[in-house]
């Protein structure tokens, strides 16, 4: 089984750790500003491109870390998780470089694009349920026979969250005056481990997490101190969660700054900024901190901002309907951000 929701959290001697699997097998992700999009914002905003990972997402570091560092019972009985797409792309890639069997078990209206990258890097692919936590409790629901596969958590690993956090160290080596961080929050990974480095290394830095309104399980988890959970109805999926998770959610309370929700209009609208100003293909989910970012302009005029395109695994269908949204002249809804 995976760790259990009382795991410590990861120390900073762990992310450099992970940074040594994580650069043996990964870039280090541009770190860009576009004139065209710090006019429009009317700030320095700065792109982390996790777009550009091999999978298209942030979540391969996690996965890399990992698998990496399992002990060799966990890789011969093989891995197996529950994702929407880029955490079950993140654990098929890591565990084809290291030659570990996976199987990922996806909602059944998981994206195409995301489900054939995992079968592509050999992961086994299993279709269950309406959403992510339907395929995660069958993932747990299969684990408890013996010699069952290890199961990797999407957010209550300390491993994961360890290697997600060399990001947010390569945001502050390439620009050490930053002033502000904004990350998206699904299971909390991201925004966990980029409180860890932050809040430990440039404890000045504001660091800003954003959830889909239409998904705030996390949002009203941690506003409230406790794990609740909530419906979600949000199309970007990589946001798509009706639950929380103790481990991420005991982190960000320590680190956060602000929370944010944003409506899947704002998210819509930021992919079109993102391919205007850009000309980068960017998610729904990977745009919201995009999102965040400009429906707060105002406060955070005059400052340094780095937003975390987390993820560029659009499919053709949601492309096609954002761009028809602008040629309607409209249909993004309310975009206003919800700030606690």
């Amino acid at each position: 089984m995976g760790p259990e929701p009382s795991a410590l959290a990861p120390t900073l001697a762990d992310v450099f750790a992970a940074r040594v699997h994580v650069r043996r097998h990964l870039l280090e992700t541009p770190l860009w500003s576009y004139a065209a999009l710090d006019r429009r914002l009317g700030f320095e905003c700065l792109v982390k491109h996790e777009n550009h990972q091999p999978i298209g997402a942030f979540k391969v570091r996690g996965g890399v870390n990992l698998l990496a560092s399992l002990d060799a019972d966990s890789r011969r009985r093989g891995v197996i998780s529950a994702s929407t797409g880029n955490h079950g792309q993140s654990i098929a890639w890591a565990a084809r470089l290291t030659g570990v069997r996976a199987t990922i078990v996806v909602p059944e209206g998981a994206n195409p694009a995301k489900v054939e990258s995992m079968r592509a890097l050999g992961a086994e692919v299993i279709f269950h349920g309406v959403d992510f936590d339907a395929a995660r409790r069958e993932v747990e629901r299969r684990i408890g026979a013996d010699h069952a596969p290890r199961y990797v958590h999407s957010a209550n690993e300390p491993l994961l969250i360890a290697g997600v956090a060399t990001m947010a160290l390569e945001v502050l080596e390439r620009r050490p005056d930053v002033e502000v961080l904004i990350v998206p929050v699904g299971g909390g990974s991201s925004a966990a481990a980029a409180g860890l480095v932050v809040k430990t290394l440039r404890p000045d830095v504001r660091l800003i997490a954003v959830q889909a309104a239409a998904a705030p399980a996390a949002f009203l988890s941690w506003r409230e101190g406790r794990l609740v959970e909530a419906p979600q109805a949000t199309q970007a999926e990589g946001l798509a969660t009706s639950t929380a998770f103790a481990l991420t959610q005991r982190m960000m309370r320590e680190y956060l700054d602000d929370f944010v929700l944003v409506s899947d209009g704002a998210m819509r609208a930021a992919v079109r900024t993102y391919i205007e100003t850009t000309r980068n293909l960017i998610e729904l989910a990977g745009a919201a901190s995009l999102a965040a970012a400009t429906d707060l302009a105002s406060e955070l005029r005059g400052r340094k901002v780095a937003v975390v395109a987390s993820g560029g695994n659009i499919s053709r269908e949601q492309l096609r309907e954002i761009l028809d949204d602008e040629d309607r002249g409209g249909g993004d809804g309310d975009r206003s951000a919800t700030t606690e």
